[in-house]
């Protein structure tokens, strides 16, 4: 085993981070170099809670997923935050706060705080992130915690990614029953309203009871599991055993009906297909015969002449010329 699969084994944050680091990676041959780290590894993997969390801007995922964090490190539990941060299509580039968003859990011995930027995946998740997730369960984290950018169209990619999906919503929006897609709120585990507190506080009971009927008239994710809604306020710290100890409830049912193990295998097979989209994808935008074609078929469906359809079974052909 090389030494840095036996240092992530061994707990070594910093290694771990190095791991990540090298999973992102699209250099070709740090790619083939966190393949064989993978491989190494994939023995420790799959003992850990896996809990997806995501919900609109302003919700408070932040403050949440940091309350919740100490209050399992405070149980004795280790537990990694893997939070994607969206990139900019100007730019590239993302901000990746979430250390200053989350400081007293960052300086947790027991807990690992992992930004990582979105690039072009869709679905509020890093391509890598599922990487991530196996080095985290390796470095004997307990508990992994991904948190998405934000509710969206393509959001619900993160339930392909976790045992046990959280949407987290807070009073002050609006019609927020309205206001949530409903494709997001079917996938949704649990339901938290958040910010239970002051004068927020009528709201959320409010909020809670039209969904706990809303979710009732949906069809439930499970068969075995009827999503459960829940009052929290992260910034009290009220609300966080019972959250948790309804994921664990959630998780366990899942467990004894023999569909964690189905769903596991089921997202394993959807990652497999993502990557050999992406793949291709990489694949096409780096071929010569595509390149060279790109230019004038991009003018032909900018201006109309040529259907984005057509312009794409021309690229295709064009990389299976090249014997690709």
């Amino acid at each position: 085993m090389t030494d840095l699969a036996q240092q992530v084994i061994a707990g070594d944050r910093r290694a771990l981070a190095r791991a990540i680091t090298l999973a992102e990676s699209a250099r070709p041959d740090h790619q083939d170099e966190a393949e064989a780290l993978l491989a190494e590894i994939l023995p420790r993997t799959g003992g850990s809670a896996r809990i997806g969390i995501t919900g609109a801007p302003g919700v408070g995922k932040s403050t949440f997923i940091e309350a919740l964090g100490l209050h399992l490190v405070g149980a004795g539990r280790r537990v990694a935050v893997l939070a994607v941060d969206p990139t900019s299509e100007r730019s590239g580039g993302s901000i990746l706060g979430d250390k200053t968003r989350m400081p007293l859990l960052a300086r947790e011995g027991h807990a690992f705080i992992r930004p990582s930027p979105a690039g072009g995946a869709l679905g509020g998740i890093a391509r890598r992130s599922r990487e991530a997730v196996l080095l985290c369960e390796a470095a004997g984290f307990e508990t992994v915690i991904v948190e998405t950018v934000g509710v969206g169209q393509s959001e619900t990619a993160v339930a392909g990614l976790v045992d046990t999906f959280l949407l987290l919503i807070a009073p002050g929006g609006g019609d927020e029953l309205q206001g949530i897609k409903r494709g997001i709120v079917e996938l949704a585990d649990i339901v938290i309203v958040n910010k239970n507190d002051g004068s927020f506080a009528e709201d959320a009971g409010r909020i809670a009871s039209e969904y706990a009927g809303a979710l009732h008239l949906l069809r439930p994710a499970s068969a075995h599991w009827q999503p459960a809604v829940l009052l929290c306020s992260a910034l009290e710290g009220a609300g966080l055993t019972e959250a948790w100890d309804t994921a664990l409830r959630h998780r366990a049912t899942l467990e004894e009906a023999g569909e964690l193990t189905a769903r596991r295998k089921h997202q394993a097979l959807g990652s497999l297909w993502d990557e050999v989209s992406q793949s291709l994808l990489d694949r096409a935008r780096g071929n010569a015969n595509v390149r060279a074609m790109l230019p004038e078929l991009e003018r032909e469906v900018a201006s109309g002449a040529l259907l984005p359809a057509a312009a794409a079974r021309r690229l295709l052909a064009g990389l299976k010329d090249s014997g690709q």
